[in-house]
């Protein structure tokens, strides 16, 4: 199943894609997309309805972020060998952990906006995971069970906020809208192989980043299995799990960072696309 949430922000109702494309309007059967929804039980209901006999929504309506009233994002650094290379930076050990505040987040289609003071905005397509069952230490060899699907993440970034000042990475990380996300919830059974997707960006018609789940250092199995080592993972919960190369801040021998009137193209297999403009704050 393909979920996503759409109308305005804050007043975003339940949908589901039907087999032709179209959005159906899911919120006389559930309130939202959200951790009191996402589980097996919701999912195995929502396969059993008649979506033909749900009212159809306008393909010209705002999406949402794809799981509404999030209690964590969670992102994970450096996780693709191919770009700590352009980087220049050792492949981590363990897995690298920072923190996207719950305001970033926004629709898949939402303006991206440029902070006031911002000198080196980025861009940066990833594979997030969506965690379906609380999970608190859990095995490798059990993680899948705990993941509900996939989604698209911009895990947009102003790199001399992240980088160069001090302090975490998290405040190069959370500006407003910084965390564009969906437009789907695709449930996990139409990805039966996360580490074998597609993934791109194209800026201003320009494709950059053009790579693949495969280069990824941790895999999701181990990623939900490393991270309820150190804290319970709920319901809604979203993991971001790093980038693939060709990010701005990689561009040889200029790098190349978003400005006003920018727009950007984000794709990964299976998971559908996002479309940003970048507006000044």
């Amino acid at each position: 199943m393909k979920l996503l949430r759409f109308g305005e922000l804050g007043s975003e109702k339940p949908g589901i894609l039907d087999s032709g494309g179209q959005i159906r309007d899911l919120s006389s059967i559930i309130q939202d997309i959200n951790p009191s929804t996402i589980n097996d039980s919701t999912f195995d209901m929502l396969v059993n309805q008649d979506l033909s006999a749900l009212p159809v929504v306008s393909a010209n309506t705002r999406l949402g972020a794809c799981v509404g009233n999030v209690g964590k994002m969670i992102c994970i650094g450096l996780n693709y060998s191919d770009h700590a290379a352009e980087t220049g930076a050792t492949p981590p050990s363990e897995p690298i952990i920072f923190m996207k505040v719950n305001s970033a987040i926004c629709g898949p289609n939402d303006d991206v906006r440029i902070p006031k003071t911002s000198e080196k905005t980025d861009w940066e397509v990833e594979l997030g995971f969506v965690i379906g069952k609380t999970a608190k230490y859990v095995a490798e060899e059990n993680a899948m069970e705990h993941v509900a699907g996939y989604c698209i993440v911009n895990d947009v970034s102003e790199r001399a906020f992240q980088a160069e000042r001090s302090g975490q990475w998290t405040k190069g990380k959370s500006c407003d809208t910084f965390g564009p996300t969906g437009p789907w919830l695709v449930t996990k059974d139409e990805i039966p192989n996360p580490q074998n997707l597609k993934m791109s960006t194209v800026v201003n018609g320009k494709t950059y980043q053009n790579g693949s789940t495969s280069t990824m250092i941790f895999g999701v199995k181990f990623l939900v299995h490393y991270l309820s080592q150190f804290f319970t993972l709920y319901p809604g919960d979203i993991v971001s799990t790093g980038t693939p190369p060709g990010v701005g801040l990689g561009v040889k021998p200029d790098p190349v960072f978003l400005k006003a009137g920018d727009e950007m193209r984000l794709e990964i297999e299976g998971l559908g696309e996002q479309h940003q403009k970048c507006i000044p704050d």
